[in-house]
């Protein structure tokens, strides 16, 4: 059995016994990534001898130490590329600096191993939107693995790393996560620090990662979660111990049921999936009760409002001038935007600038940006209404199964609509995990754990019950 395969537990009780060596568990990443990742493309790039380096000086000791992750190419890494799947930052952007989510990886022992493929600047649901290359669904050969995440998620569902991290503004960990058949967590907004990801929607998007079972991304939580003075939206809370009481099981707990979240659109053996895990969790002790969560139908309408608009914002710094691939030859400094956009940027990124700066235009503000602020806090109050009467709330990921690759060609609504289960967690700030379960007709599909804010421990058990 390759040790990219192995479970992070696996790995560090091999480790401390002295079966193996950080070194040895790189040379077989960096195997497996060179035999098996042309046909996958899940990594944009990779740096074999700096990992290599970094095993030999690795601190075993420490609780990731000696182990790689691979990491989204949308968060920086000192000396690494990022080119965020775009054609405006390939192989013209060298990262100065190490994201925290980085610092603190390397401080918890992990090396940070490759950069995985993405839809561009973290924009879509399938990871065909990546200028650089389309990844294909280890799990599901000729199907998408999900976006944004795809990269990092089809790298760990192919054994070539033992973990990744991803980032997720509307799903793009769980969406991916459920897709190729592993764990992705979502954690909750503040959780972890933003610093050193290059944001799409700043009041979105969260790092998290992707992994082969709940303990591991338990793992990388410890090590990733933390205020950061460099972010001013983390949060000064204490950091508790992920691990702990991840056995302890569901008995007394409530679990709800959304009733708007099954609907006529969900594939029936999806839904079945779903209901049977619920009746799982109802065997082990936990009460199954429906609930409401009445402004879910405006969710994706809110959501395409306020991320476009954050990501209008975001994306003006890339101009052609301070970094990244710029127009030659312009005639003016308009003529160097103008150009510089237009062939840096791919469609989807466009079209979500486009109507991002639309909505906060002059006349429109008040009648699109500003009432979706509003419908989002009616959303908020949803969830917290609902996590008063439940401790959980469990769900589909997606209505379906991974689609065919290209199946969504010309059609931006239909991957919109990818992300209807996933994104009022985003909107909300509250946590989320999707959990493998029984596949359908071959295909992965995930159970989606929604928390309340700051209650990754929660869903975390309650994943880990679903492992068992």
């Amino acid at each position: 059995m390759s040790l990219a395969s192995q479970s992070l537990t696996t790995l560090r009780s091999q480790l401390a016994s002295g079966d193996i060596s950080s070194r040895d568990i790189v040379e077989d990443t960096i195997a497996q990534i060179i035999s098996r990742d042309g046909e996958i493309r899940a990594f944009i790039s990779h740096d074999p001898e700096t990992a290599l380096q970094e095993a030999d000086q690795a601190d075993l000791s420490l609780p990731l130490g000696g182990i790689p992750i691979g990491i989204k190419d949308n968060i920086n890494v000192l000396g690494q590329p990022c080119t965020c799947g775009s054609k405006f930052l390939e192989g013209a952007y060298t990262s100065p600096y190490d994201a925290t989510v980085i610092t603190k990886l390397r401080a918890a022992g992990a090396i940070p191993y490759g950069r995985a493929n993405l839809d561009e600047f973290a924009m879509g649901s399938s990871t065909e939107n990546s200028a650089i290359q389309i990844t294909e669904n280890p799990a599901a050969p000729g199907h998408i693995p999900g976006g944004s995440s795809g990269g990092s998620a089809a790298a760990v569902a192919a054994k070539l790393i033992p973990a990744t991290l991803g980032s997720d503004t509307g799903g793009s960990i769980r969406q991916p996560a459920s897709h190729c058949g592993v764990v992705g967590l979502k954690p909750s907004y503040g959780r972890v620090s933003r610093y050193g990801l290059v944001a799409f929607g700043s009041s979105l998007d969260q790092i998290g990662p992707l992994t082969h079972c709940v303990e591991d991304a338990a793992l990388i939580l410890n090590a990733i979660a933390g205020e950061d003075p460099r972010d001013s939206t983390s949060l000064a809370v204490k950091t508790p111990d992920f691990t702990e009481g991840l056995d302890a099981g569901v008995s007394g707990m409530k679990l709800g049921l959304p009733k708007e979240y099954f609907t006529d659109d969900i594939d029936p053996e999806v839904r079945e999936r779903v209901e049977s895990a619920a009746k799982k969790l109802e065997s082990q002790g936990a009460e199954i009760v429906e609930i409401s969560l009445p402004h879910t139908e405006y969710a994706i309408a809110t959501y395409y409002i306020i991320a476009p608009a954050e990501a209008s914002s975001n994306l003006s710094r890339f101009d052609g001038v301070r970094y990244g691939n710029r127009a030659e030859n312009p005639a003016n400094m308009l003529d160097l935007y103008q150009n510089s956009r237009e062939a840096g940027f791919g469609s989807e990124v466009k079209r979500r600038i486009i109507l991002g700066t639309y909505v906060l235009s002059s006349g429109y503000y008040d009648a699109y940006y500003r009432k979706a602020q509003k419908v989002r806090t009616l959303i908020r109050q949803d969830f917290e209404n609902a996590f008063e009467q439940v401790d959980a709330i469990l769900t589909p990921v997606s209505t379906e199964p991974a689609p065919k690759m290209g199946s969504a060609a010309g059609n931006p609504l239909k991957h919109y609509l990818a992300d209807i289960f996933t994104i009022s967690a985003n909107l909300a700030g509250n946590c989320g995990i999707s959990v493998p379960l029984e596949p359908v007709k071959g295909l992965p599909v995930g159970l989606q754990i929604l928390g309340p804010h700051l209650g990754e421990q929660t869903i975390l058990k309650v994943g880990r019950a679903i492992e068992g």
